[in-house]
C-alpha cells in the first residue's frame, strides 16, 4: 500500500518526488507543482550528496515530499510554510547552499551546463572560467601535461614546478567544488565520496604523486558528470509524455470565430477543435464530429480507439482521421496525462526494498574501508615491511575504493527507469516497491464484472420459436417492446437485434421485477424475465430445458411471449474481453494462479471462470466477503493480488500484498486504494508488470554484483599488487557508469 511520507523522504541514491495539483512545463527545470519552493543547490551533483540532503531532512516534521533535478541542481521542498526555514537550515549544515530560483536564477543560467556549480566569475572584468564538459576536458589537458612533464622532463627543480603547477591548476578546475564539499563533510566527521576524494587527492599530492592526483581528479569529474545526465535521463523518461501535448489550442471564441491559445490559459468548459493528424491539447469530451483516435500516450495500446459525440478524449493523444470539436473538462495541469506523470514522480521518490538495503550496506561499507586504509597506513610498515610512501600510497588507493557511488547508484536508476518504461506501457505504478514486489505474485484475484468481462450486458444468442408468426415480425416486436425500456438488458436487447421498430406501441407499462408489457399489431406482448412467463402460465419442460441450457453459461434470459404461448428466448450476457483469455493464460505460464471474487450467483461465476481459464470462482460475495477471501488465499498461497474496477473491490485492494485497478472503467475509490493502475483496462497488462518486475530485479541483482565485484577485486589488487589510484577511480566510476548504463536498458521498449 502506499509508501508512509517518512518513506518518501528517507536517505536514497536518487529519486524524486500525494501527485501534485499542478504541473506546468518549465524550459530549463524539471515542472514543479504551483505554490512548491524550488531551491537551486550549486555543489549538488551525484545521486550520494541527493542522498546526504534526503538523510538531512528525514526527521524533519512537516516535510512531505522532495524533488530533485540533479542536471539542474534543483530541490523542490514540499512542506509546510514554517517547515521550510528549518529544512534549510538542515541543508546548510550538511554543507550546501540553498539559494531560491527566483535569486539565484542568473547564476542558474552559469550553473546549467556545470555540475560542480563553480562560481563563473571573480569580480568585474575577470576571467571567466570555462563552463561544463569544456572545464573538465581543460582540466583533463592539463592533467595530461603534468603527466607528460612527469615522465619526459629532465628531473630538475624547473620542471618539477612545472608539473606541479598544471596539477593544481588541473585539481583547481576539476576539483575546486569538490574540496569545498569534502571540507565541509571533514569538519562535521562525516565520510562521504566528497570526503575521501579530498583527502586522496590531497595526499597523492603532497607524497609526490601531483601527476597522478590530477588525472584522478579530472577523470572523477568527467565521470561525475556523465553520471548525473544519465540519472536525470532516467528519471525525466517520463517528461517525454508531457513533451507531446501541445502548447497552443484551438479555442472557439464568443463571436463564434477559431482563435489559437495558450493550453495554460484555457479554462475548463472552453470548446477546442482538433484537426486530423494533430495532438490533442487538452482532456475533453467530443460535442461535434467523428474520428479514431491513437491513445498509445495514455493506455499503451497501439490501436486507434473510434470516438464520437459524447466520448472522451485525452491530452496528448493523436486525432487520426476526422476534425472534431470538444469541450475542454480539465485545465492544463489537471489532465489525465498530467496526473499520470505527477504521480510517476511520486512514485519515483519511494524507496524500494533493494534500495533500503543497499543504503544500510554503504553506511557500513565506506566507514569499514576507511578503516582498513588507516591500517593499512599504520600497520603496514611494521608489519610487512613497506616503506611508509609504499604504506601510505595503498592507503590512499583504498580511500579512492571505499566510495560508494556505484553501489548507491545501481538501485535508483534501475527502479526509476522501470517506472517509467511501466507508464509508457499503460502501467502507472505507485512506488519502487510494488515494482520489485510484483515479481512474487501467486496467485491473482479478479473481480468478474469490468475486469473480465465488458462490464456491458450483451445480447449472444437469439432464439425464435414461434411457427405461427414470421421470424422478422416476432424480432421488430421484440426491438419494439425493448426498445421502450430503460433496463439494461432490454437495451442489449435493442441494440443486439438492430431493428428499426415501428414504435406504435399501446398500453406499456412497466412490471416491475419482472418485465414489459404492451400491445402491437393487435396482439398482447410481454418481455421479461422466467417469473414473469411463470406468472403467465407459459412454461414448459421445453421451455425450461432451454432456459437451464443457457444459465448454465451465465446467461440472463429473456422471453417475448404473447398470451398463448413463448415467442422468442433472447439470452444477454456480460461477454469476456477478448484480451482477458490471453492474460490469464499468460499468468498461468507466469505460474501464478486465478481465482474470481464476484457478487454474481454460483453458476454464473463458475460459467464465466470456465470460459476465461480461471482456476476457482467463488461467487454471491460481498465486499466484506471479498476481504476475507484475500485474507484466506494470502494463508494458502503467500503474496497475493487483487485485481478489480468498483467500489466494492476497495477494501480487498487494500488489503492485498499488491492491488491492480482497472483505470478507464474503474471507479477513483479503486484507483485510490490500488498500488498499480491499468489506464486501457487490459488484463495482458498485469503479466506484463510482472514480467517487467522480474526484469527489473535481474537487473538488480546484476548491478549490486558488478558494483560489489568490481570493488572487491581492486580491493585485493591495492593490498597484494600494483594497483594504483588511476586504476582505483577507473574501478569506481567505471563501475557506475557500467550500474547506470545497465539500468538504462529498463528504458527500452523491448523490455
Amino acid at each position: 500500500m502506499p509508501e508512509t511520507v517518512k518513506e518518501q523522504i528517507h536517505a536514497c541514491g536518487c529519486g524524486s518526488a500525494s501527485a501534485p495539483d499542478a504541473i506546468i512545463k518549465a524550459p530549463d527545470h524539471e515542472p514543479e507543482p504551483t505554490g512548491v519552493p524550488v531551491f537551486r543547490i550549486p555543489t549538488m551533483d551525484c545521486a550520494a550528496e541527493e542522498g546526504e540532503i534526503r538523510r538531512a531532512l528525514a526527521s524533519l516534521p512537516g516535510v512531505r515530499s522532495l524533488r530533485f533535478q540533479l542536471s539542474a541542481r534543483t530541490l523542490a521542498i514540499d512542506a509546510a510554510a514554517e517547515s521550510i526555514p528549518l529544512a534549510l537550515a538542515a541543508i546548510r549544515k550538511a554543507g550546501f547552499r540553498p539559494v531560491p530560483v527566483s535569486e539565484g536564477a542568473a547564476q542558474g543560467d552559469a550553473d546549467h551546463d556545470d555540475p560542480h556549480g563553480h562560481d563563473h566569475s571573480h569580480g568585474h572584468g575577470s576571467f571567466a572560467l570555462p563552463q561544463g564538459l569544456s572545464r573538465y576536458v581543460l582540466a583533463l589537458l592539463l592533467a595530461f601535461g603534468a603527466e607528460s612533464v612527469s615522465f619526459f622532463a629532465p628531473q630538475t627543480f624547473m620542471f618539477t614546478a612545472l608539473g606541479m603547477v598544471l596539477a593544481a591548476a588541473a585539481i583547481g578546475l576539476a576539483g575546486f567544488s569538490i574540496y569545498v564539499k569534502g571540507l565541509a563533510a571533514l569538519r562535521s566527521l562525516r565520510l562521504n565520496i566528497n570526503a575521501l576524494m579530498t583527502v586522496a587527492v590531497t595526499g597523492a599530492f603532497l607524497i609526490g604523486q601531483w601527476p597522478e592526483a590530477a588525472m584522478v581528479m579530472a577523470l572523477y569529474a568527467i565521470a561525475e558528470l556523465i553520471e548525473a545526465r544519465s540519472v536525470d535521463r532516467a528519471r525525466n523518461a517520463i517528461k517525454g509524455l508531457l513533451d507531446m501535448t501541445p502548447e497552443m489550442a484551438e479555442i472557439r471564441q464568443l463571436d463564434g470565430s477559431w482563435m489559437p491559445a495558450s493550453v495554460k490559459a484555457v479554462a475548463a468548459g472552453a470548446i477546442m477543435r482538433v484537426k486530423p493528424g494533430a495532438r490533442v491539447p487538452l482532456d475533453g469530451v467530443i460535442v461535434s464530429g467523428a474520428t479514431s483516435v491513437d491513445q498509445s500516450p495514455v493506455t499503451g495500446e497501439s490501436i486507434p480507439v473510434d470516438k464520437a459525440v459524447g466520448d472522451q478524449v485525452f491530452a496528448g493523444t493523436i486525432n487520426a482521421t476526422g476534425t472534431f470539436e470538444a469541450r475542454v473538462t480539465s485545465a492544463a495541469t489537471g489532465t489525465l496525462l498530467a496526473r499520470i506523470i505527477q504521480t510517476v514522480e511520486q512514485a519515483q521518490g519511494s524507496r524500494a526494498p533493494t534500495q533500503q538495503f543497499v543504503d544500510r550496506f554503504a553506511s557500513i561499507y565506506t566507514p569499514a574501508v576507511f578503516s582498513l586504509a588507516v591500517a593499512v597506513c599504520l600497520l603496514t610498515p611494521w608489519l610487512m615491511d613497506w616503506t611508509w610512501m609504499q604504506a601510505i600510497y595503498k592507503a590512499l588507493v583504498l580511500l579512492v575504493i571505499a566510495c560508494p557511488c556505484a553501489l548507491v547508484i545501481s538501485t535508483p536508476v534501475t527502479v526509476v527507469s522501470g517506472l517509467a518504461a511501466a507508464a509508457h506501457r499503460g502501467i502507472l505504478i505507485k512506488g519502487g516497491v510494488h515494482l520489485e514486489s510484483a515479481r512474487k505474485i501467486k496467485v491473482i484475484a479478479l473481480d468478474k464484472t469490468g475486469t473480465i468481462t465488458q462490464g456491458k450486458p450483451t445480447l449472444v444468442a437469439t432464439e425464435v420459436l414461434s411457427t405461427q408468426h414470421d421470424e422478422s415480425l416476432v424480432k421488430r416486436w421484440a426491438a419494439d417492446l425493448s426498445g421502450h425500456s430503460d433496463h439494461p438488458v432490454s437495451r442489449a436487447i435493442a441494440e443486439g437485434l438492430g431493428i428499426q421498430g415501428n414504435g406504435q406501441l399501446e398500453g406499456f407499462q412497466a412490471v416491475p421485477g419482472r418485465g414489459i408489457a404492451a400491445r402491437t399489431d393487435g396482439i398482447s406482448l410481454v418481455l421479461g424475465n422466467h417469473r414473469l412467463i411463470e406468472d403467465q402460465g407459459l412454461c414448459s419442460p421445453q421451455i425450461e430445458a432451454r432456459l437451464a441450457e443457457h444459465e448454465a453459461q451465465g446467461r440472463t434470459v429473456t422471453m417475448l411471449a404473447s398470451d398463448s404461448q413463448v415467442l422468442a428466448i433472447f439470452a444477454v450476457a456480460d461477454t469476456i474481453k477478448d484480451s482477458s483469455r490471453e492474460a490469464l493464460a499468460q499468468l498461468h505460464a507466469l505460474g501464478v494462479s486465478s481465482v474470481m471474487l464476484t457478487g454474481d450467483n454460483d453458476a454464473t461465476a463458475k460459467a464465466i471462470a470456465s470460459q476465461a481459464g480461471i482456476d476457482d470462482a467463488r461467487g454471491n460475495l460481498l465486499p466484506e466477503d471479498k476481504l476475507v477471501a484475500i485474507q484466506e488465499l494470502q494463508g494458502r498461497f503467500g503474496f497475493v493480488a487483487m485485481t478489480g474496477d468498483g467500489i466494492n473491490d476497495a477494501p480487498a485492494l487494500a488489503r492485498s500484498d499488491i492491488g491492480f485497478a482497472m483505470g478507464g472503467a474503474g471507479t477513483d475509490t479503486a484507483m485510490e486504494a490500488a498500488d498499480v493502475v491499468i489506464m486501457n483496462d487490459d488484463l495482458r497488462r498485469i503479466p506484463e508488470a510482472i514480467r517487467l518486475s522480474r526484469k527489473t530485479q535481474t537487473i538488480l541483482r546484476q548491478n549490486i554484483t558488478m558494483a560489489l565485484g568490481i570493488k572487491a577485486v581492486f580491493l585485493l589488487l591495492a593490498l597484494f599488487s600494483g594497483a594504483t589510484m588511476w586504476m582505483a577511480v577507473f574501478a569506481d566510476m567505471g563501475a557506475s557508469l557500467l550500474v547506470v548504463a545497465n539500468g538504462l536498458r529498463m528504458l527500452r521498449k523491448s523490455s
